[in-house]
């Protein structure tokens, strides 16, 4: 399906999320290493453990939302409630004030933003697109994500460490003015039938809301097919995380210099910091150029056949960064992530709109979103784990992780009847 010929809110979105993914990943990959500097490596891990904890949070409450109010209010909401986050971050990161407690406090407010923007995202996705043409859209939107991550992170290198106060107020602006541009262009997309009554939503007490809101999950968490594919997500997404969480600090402290190319006495040499950015920006390259190809290529083959690769290939890619050194060395084991991760994010995705009843899509949505946000929510116990059995152990440990992720689609695919 052609773009020209998607529904005006996949087109409006696909560009206003361009333009602020680009300015996101000039910090993103960095923030790993902001916090260990700030807090050190062992507060690092369990502040970023408790911010993510509370987008787990918020990414069941986003679903709900987004099933019961619209999924437009919560984007234009989300976007809002992530300008306000990280315009807190930046004044709070300045060398002006230099609170950092409150910088951490403006990152996970825009976090848990961000939580809840994602299922009504997604399940508008859902909404406004037929069953056999839903995954190339969203291996579209990957690859617009992707993009952005190839200029970000070689911004990001160049500019974090000695200005982050300003990349943060210029994400902190792009969300502000996302938010109203979502406002103004968007349309509801909520199947009107599952649309309550104002009246009744105010008058119902908020223990009977949460009541119901629970119960939808109950339901989820009684399909066995879906709460394997959302164990073996969790794990997996303690391997692939590490990409923003554990990596930076990695390359930092045991690569402080790189010669990436020479050519007579001529020699170019980066630092860990920079290598990374570098790396990064290369993964987000391979995925924009190649992740529609695969996609389609990836349509030939089973869905069984696809995740469990893709986690395999996690594995390897895992264990080949903890042994590799050189830029090139590294830039294996990053193509391994890459035909990881553009092999199974469209047909996932997929996967769950299959899965899920048309009138609890978003809440499926939002459960299927557990997979990261609960895997960026451990994600960041691997760095004081890093700093207690060694980088080798450590990444030896994830690969495991990702391994028994590969048994576990397998034990799913053998009960899925659908």
């Amino acid at each position: 399906m052609r773009i020209r010929d998607w529904d005006g809110n996949l087109k409006l979105r696909l560009g206003v999320e361009f333009a602020f993914n680009v300015v996101f990943w000039t910090f993103l990959p960095f923030l790993a290493i902001f916090f260990a500097n700030s807090f050190g490596k062992g507060w690092a891990g369990v502040l970023l453990v408790l911010s993510q904890a509370l987008s787990v949070a918020g990414n069941l409450l986003g679903g709900y939302a987004a099933d019961r109010w619209g999924r437009k209010r919560m984007m234009v909401l989300a976007a809002c409630t992530q300008g306000i986050g990280y315009g807190v971050f930046a004044i709070a990161a300045s060398p002006w004030v230099s609170w950092l407690f409150i910088g951490y406090l403006g990152f996970t407010l825009a976090s848990f933003a961000g939580s809840l923007y994602t299922p009504a995202s997604e399940a508008m996705v859902a909404d406004v697109a037929e069953e056999k043409h839903r995954s190339s859209i969203f291996a579209v939107f990957w690859t617009s994500t992707n993009l952005a991550v190839v200029f970000g992170p070689v911004l990001g290198a160049v500019l974090f460490k000695d200005n982050p106060y300003i990349l943060l107020a210029v994400s902190s602006v792009f969300c502000l003015l996302i938010s109203a541009v979502l406002n103004r262009g968007l349309r509801e997309t909520l199947p009107q039938y599952t649309l309550v009554n104002p009246r009744n939503k105010d008058e119902a007490p908020w223990y009977k809301f949460l009541a119901e809101q629970l119960r939808g999950y109950r339901i989820i968490a009684s399909d066995q097919v879906f709460l394997l594919f959302i164990i073996a997500g969790v794990l997996l997404a303690l391997t692939f995380m590490q990409l923003d969480i554990l990596f930076p600090v990695f390359f930092k402290e045991t690569l402080p210099s790189t010669d990436i190319l020479g050519f007579g006495g001529w020699h170019w040499v980066v630092p860990g910091q920079q290598l990374f950015g570098l790396i990064v920006s290369e993964f987000g390259l391979f995925v924009a150029l190649f992740t529609v190809i695969v996609t389609k290529w990836m349509a030939g083959y089973k869905d069984r056949n696809v995740f469990i690769s893709g986690a395999l290939l996690y594995a390897i890619g895992m264990v080949l960064f903890s042994h590799m050194s050189t830029f090139w060395g590294l830039s294996l084991a990053v193509a391994m992530f890459t035909i990881a991760e553009i092999a199974s994010t469209g047909p996932q995705q997929a996967f769950i709109s299959r899965l899920a009843p048309e009138d609890m899509r978003a809440q499926y949505f939002a459960a299927s979103s557990i997979r990261f946000t609960l895997g960026r929510t451990i994600a960041p116990l691997a760095i004081p784990l890093s700093a207690w059995i060694g980088y080798t152990w450590t990444f030896g440990f994830l690969a495991a992780l990702a391994a028994v992720s590969a048994v576990l689609y397998w034990l799913m695919f053998k009960l899925f009847k659908r």
